[in-house]
């Protein structure tokens, strides 16, 4: 049992250096760059973008900026920027739900696809599920628009030396990179000791009636754990390890990173928008209910063409027995 222990601790900290450092050049880079885009005043610029479809959401045109800088920078800056602008709770209600969907699509979606799906249909699903989602949310509160006050977009960039912004670049970096740090190391160590006990099965029999109702496989049981408790990016070390080191059906790993792509970090990220008044309700449950619906969706779709095919066989075989009864 001690020689198992050891090895699996031994094993865990070997994984947990190799995932950390594999994560740090995936988000070093894009951190950075995204740090430099917001400084240069583009990121305040390029809400014309979805200016145009933001009445599909019910919000007015001001609320394009949280919701682009959520899509870039995560939702930390996306609350700082609805701070900032004179919101109803109804509205900051349908931004929180768009980007507790469709937040930091760059880096997660490069996750997701060094782990099963394509990352460009990884980043595009999930916008299209925040509007589908966000829309019929819109319909069911019906936000009052708020139009008394108008703040600049421009007012809200605030321009600092190239320095200042290094120095506050590596103040949120640092304790961002030492968390992700603390996370993965016992999370792999953690994991390791699992598989040297034989407990990740017991785990998986365990929550099985939960992955059931998600209409999921029970083998991708502990990928979908790693990402409702930890996210895309603090799980994204063991989510990546764990696609790599086994062995998983094509179709399971896609239903995986569509539910779960709608459908992660279910504890920390709803609860950083409590603050701003907004209804718990609608920080969990609809994007609860839209990664297990898009799941049954598509087990239907299969199930369809599966039935459609195995009409096709007979009527098949029964013209090949003809033709050939005839020679």
């Amino acid at each position: 049992m001690n020689i198992r222990f050891k090895n699996g601790i031994i094993s865990g900290i070997k994984r947990g250096l190799s995932g950390y450092l594999w994560l740090l050049k995936i988000l070093t880079p894009i951190s950075f760059g995204t740090a430099l885009l917001v400084y240069s005043g583009w990121l305040y610029k390029i809400d014309f973008l979805i200016e145009p479809v933001m009445g599909i959401i019910s919000l007015p045109a001001s609320a394009a900026l949280p919701l682009i800088i959520g899509m870039f920078t995560g939702i930390y800056g996306a609350i700082g920027a609805m701070a900032a602008l004179p919101l109803t709770v109804d509205q900051m209600t349908l931004i929180a739900i768009f980007l507790l969907i469709s937040h930091n699509l760059i880096q997660e979606s490069i996750v997701q696809g060094q782990s099963g799906l394509n990352p460009l249909i990884a980043a595009a699903f999930r916008l299209m599920a925040s509007f589908v989602v966000t829309a019929i949310v819109a319909i069911i509160i019906d936000p009052e628009h708020s139009e008394s006050a108008v703040v600049s977009v421009d007012s809200l960039h605030k321009t600092i030396p190239f320095i200042e912004m290094l120095k506050n670049w590596l103040i949120d970096f640092i304790p961002l990179s030492v968390k992700i740090f603390t996370i993965i190391m016992p999370l792999m160590v953690v994991m390791e000791l699992m598989k040297a006990f034989d407990l990740i099965r017991h785990i998986v029999k365990t929550i099985s009636p939960i992955l059931s109702i998600m209409g999921l496989s029970r083998s991708t049981g502990v990928l979908w754990l790693t990402a409702a408790c930890f996210g895309l990016a603090y799980g994204a070390a063991l989510i990546v390890d764990e696609t790599k080191n086994n062995t998983f059906e094509k179709d399971e790993l896609i239903r995986l990173h569509l539910s779960i792509g709608i459908n992660h970090a279910i504890i920390e990220d709803p609860a950083l928008f409590l603050p701003l008044g907004i209804a718990p309700f609608w920080l969990w449950i609809p994007r609860l209910l839209a990664a297990i619906l898009i799941i049954y969706l598509i087990n239907f779709i299969n199930l369809v063409r599966k039935l459609n095919a195995d009409r096709k066989k007979p009527h098949a075989d029964r013209t090949c027995h003809k033709k050939l009864c005839n020679h």
